[in-house]
């Protein structure tokens, strides 16, 4: 069987860059799969994740991308055709996810199968939470992301019977105590 990851990276001190980091909360509190898939918050942590890619057979990379193009457009990217969608003018988690793929190739690793999942964020800036354009598409963001799981990996998905709202998710970042 397939081990598989669903990685969420950015920086929830950076507004809409941290839409994964919410999107994989999201994912982890509401839903259940089947078989098992792993749900991991990457943050920021970039170069250092290179042991997850030698750990999983497939990885769904979840990021805010800087591409020309709406706030709230969403793509879906083959990590081997990442290159020319300016992916390396991101955030330092960005270029490090990216070179994990070229140390593991150095290292004669076999790669993981990849995608990026990303949407376009409005606005990076220092604050704990997402501009509007960001809310109005998250769920839209987490119905696709959701499509992807069970038309491409055949995973079965079944919703919790206790949900959690993006406000809640948002909030326990805020406050951690909570």
């Amino acid at each position: 069987m397939k081990k598989i990851a669903i990685l969420g990276v950015g920086n929830i001190l950076e507004l809409d860059d941290g839409v994964a980091i919410y999107a994989t909360k999201y994912l982890e509190k509401n839903y259940t799969f089947a078989p098992h898939i792993d749900i991991i918050n990457g943050g920021v942590e970039g170069i250092n994740l290179l042991n997850l890619f030698m750990e999983y057979d497939y990885i769904l990379i979840l990021d805010a991308i800087e591409i020309n193009d709406a706030p709230g457009s969403i793509y879906h990217i083959p990590s081997d055709k990442l290159t020319g969608y300016g992916l390396n003018s991101g955030g330092a988690h960005e270029i490090g996810v990216l070179q994990c793929f070229d140390i593991l190739e150095l290292m004669g690793k076999e790669l993981p199968q990849s995608s990026v999942f990303g949407i376009v964020p409005e606005k990076i800036d220092v604050s704990i939470d997402l501009t509007n354009t960001m809310r109005k598409e998250f769920l839209i963001y987490i119905e696709k992301l959701l499509e992807i799981l069970t038309t491409k990996l055949n995973i079965k998905i079944s919703k919790n019977s206790e949900q959690i709202t993006l406000d809640e998710i948002i909030e326990t970042f805020k406050n951690p105590q909570r």
